[in-house]
């Protein structure tokens, strides 16, 4: 997974691609590299390992020009973290930046190799760059048509950039379940794998369909389809609808604490114009999905990572408020088995970027498989997701830099849960319960700065992790997910193994991990399940656990030697506990983070936006 810039222009593009790297870095940090091709025809590259900082911090010892160029910030899936691995890679004058994986790249080179080539990293985006090289030599042709022929040898997914030293004023890409998208610019076009890295040259873009090829040069673009016709792809206007400066934290030690304290103005955001007279309104659903969503008797979810404990949150409150039988899989199993479509059954599909590349693909092999109609809900309105989907709900986050999703996360449990009363709504449900719930949802903005209140509490309890290499989290009924999505956090951000349970299951297994060595954060609400949880934590403590308590005041819980307590504010909506309970949680992976000081907003071997398998 990568970033990727190209741009091609009247004009020096070096400290552009440069820049647009900075702005894609989320996408991935294991190294950075650039190519361009000065006024003279010479191919100048410069590639580092590490952060893109480093790579600026280079060019500016070793200074490089051109009016074309290709950039490229990795995630390593294949090879070291070497520079030699590092892209772009080149063969003689072709040369390929690329974010996939071609996973028939070994037999590939084993036939090239047959004919000469030697690969000079350990990546499998060198093979595409001799392939190329390969069939311009022996067939000729410009790399429009080169790519089109080498298309069906390539298995995997891709999203490629080729410059030919030797035709310096052209840049040509192609993908397929990789995106790409096209910025057009002032006597410059623009390509990129996220209109984040062009907006600051461009607010007009054109985003690439699968399985095309495109040309550009400062004047002009050329876009074929998969089959090699000519099509015309419509070019909008985007502009960033948020003062977010990707540059700047403001006040914030780190992008992820930002984030967090956003969420009470993007929830905000995201209610906005959507509950009008005690009812929930999705104008940009318009009238005719309402027939559709009276016929739902089922629900399928699809998701990976935070998106899938959302997708599991949202179950309880299908099955509990509205009566629909709910499932929710994760997209990377969902895709490879042999599943059965439901009758009447609505798929959803999460993803904070859109781009997810496990989501897309089961979106897709759902196509024409019974389904009454696919809805995303998703942070990026250009997404491909979003664009794939018969029907889109913006969950309306802003952008998210950190990778450790924070405020995304909150904002797609309050869309869900407002999706859920929708529905309701036209079947018919109680108006009590739809005003209740309504009202609830009015209140979280309001009840996340209170949980702030909290945090210098989280803030000093943190030290109590550091030198701590396990944790066990535990919820139950709809605070499970959370008590998931906690761990998940936990090992994102800090490092420590973390691992979640209803806490039901403990005495089915995990109790035999139960030392005084292993913290256990149990997460309860004054519910039916009150008594339940009590005696889940008596069992912890007979072991000797030490245990750490989220749970409202006046709960019933005392503290002593083994047992801490964190105590949120008194009568929190049942329904809405999940979405309050996650701050906490976000808070204390954060402040544990700190205290073990890694890289909170960059953590290593993650990257934002999975776009591989």
């Amino acid at each position: 997974m990568c970033g990727i810039v190209g741009a091609v222009s009247k004009r020096d593009i070096a400290q552009f691609l440069l820049a647009g790297l900075r702005r894609l870095e989320y996408r991935g940090y294991d190294s950075a590299g650039l190519a361009t091709v000065d006024s003279k025809g010479k191919l100048n590259r410069l590639r580092r390992v590490g952060k893109v900082e480093v790579l600026m911090e280079a060019a500016k010892k070793y200074p490089i020009q051109g009016h074309i160029g290709i950039a490229h910030t990795r995630w390593a899936t294949h090879g070291k973290l070497t520079e030699i691995n590092a892209h772009p890679h080149i063969s003689e004058n072709i040369v390929v930046a690329h974010n996939g994986i071609i996973e028939n790249y070994k037999f590939l080179y084993e036939r090239l190799y047959r004919k000469g080539y030697r690969c000079m990293s350990e990546t499998d985006t060198e093979i595409i760059a001799h392939l190329v090289h390969w069939e311009q030599k022996q067939r000729g042709g410009t790399l429009a048509e080169i790519i089109l022929r080498i298309i069906p040898q390539l298995y995997g997914t891709y999203g490629i950039i080729i410059m030919d030293v030797h035709n310096s004023n052209v840049l040509t890409a192609t993908c397929s379940g990789s995106p790409l998208v096209i910025g057009c610019g002032m006597d410059a076009n623009f390509l990129a794998s996220d209109p984040i890295a062009l907006l600051p040259v461009a607010h007009r873009f054109v985003f690439i369909e699968e399985g095309d090829i495109i040309e550009v040069t400062h004047c002009t673009i050329k876009i074929w389809n998969k089959f090699g016709q000519s099509v015309n792809r419509p070019e909008v206007e985007y502009f960033i609808k948020d003062d977010y400066d990707i540059e700047s934290k403001g006040p914030y030690q780190h992008y992820m604490q930002k984030e967090i304290f956003e969420q009470p103005k993007v929830i905000k955001d995201t209610l906005k114009n959507r509950i009008i007279n005690g009812a929930i309104i999705f104008p940009e659903f318009g009238q005719s999905i309402n027939k559709l969503l009276s016929k739902v008797k089922h629900i399928q979810i699809i998701a990976c990572g935070t998106s899938y404990h959302s997708g599991m949150v949202s179950k309880y409150w299908f099955e509990e408020l509205v009566r629909i039988p709910c499932d929710v899989e994760i997209a990377s199993e969902f895709r490879y088995r042999k599943f059965v479509v439901r009758k009447d059954s609505l798929l959803i599909v999460l993803s904070q970027s859109g781009e997810t590349a496990d989501t897309l693909a089961a979106l897709r092999i759902t196509k024409n498989m019974g389904y009454l109609s696919s809805l995303a809900i998703c942070n990026v309105d250009y997404s491909s997701l979003v664009r794939e989907s018969d029907f889109c709900l913006l969950i309306k986050a802003g952008i998210e830099i950190g990778v450790a999703s924070t405020k995304a996360f909150t904002n797609q449990l309050t869309v869900l849960l407002m999706l859920v009363i929708y529905i309701g709504q036209i079947k018919g449900m109680n108006s009590k319960i739809q005003s209740s719930v309504i009202h609830a949802i009015t209140l979280l903005p309001d009840y996340i700065e209170q949980v702030f209140s909290i945090e210098k509490g989280i803030a000093n309890l943190s030290k109590n992790f550091i030198d701590k290499q396990h944790a066990l989290f535990l919820g139950r009924g709809s605070l499970y997910p959370i008590a998931m999505e906690g761990a998940l956090k936990l090992k994102e951000i800090s490092y420590i193994h973390a691992e979640a349970y209803a806490a039901g299951e403990l005495k089915h297994g995990p109790l035999a991990l139960i030392n005084m060595n292993i913290p256990v954060i149990v997460i309860v609400t004054k519910n039916n399940l009150l008594d339940k949880m009590k005696s889940n934590i008596e069992e912890i403590l007979a072991r000797g656990g030490n245990v750490y308590i989220f749970s409202e005041y006046n709960s019933g819980f005392i503290e002593s030697d083994n047992i801490k307590i964190i105590p949120l504010f008194e009568n929190i909506e049942t329904i809405i506990t999940p979405i309050v309970y996650t701050i906490p949680m976000q808070l204390l992976a954060y402040h544990i983070a700190l205290v073990k000081k890694t890289d909170i907003d960059k953590p290593r071997n993650l990257a934002k936006s999975v776009t591989v398998e």
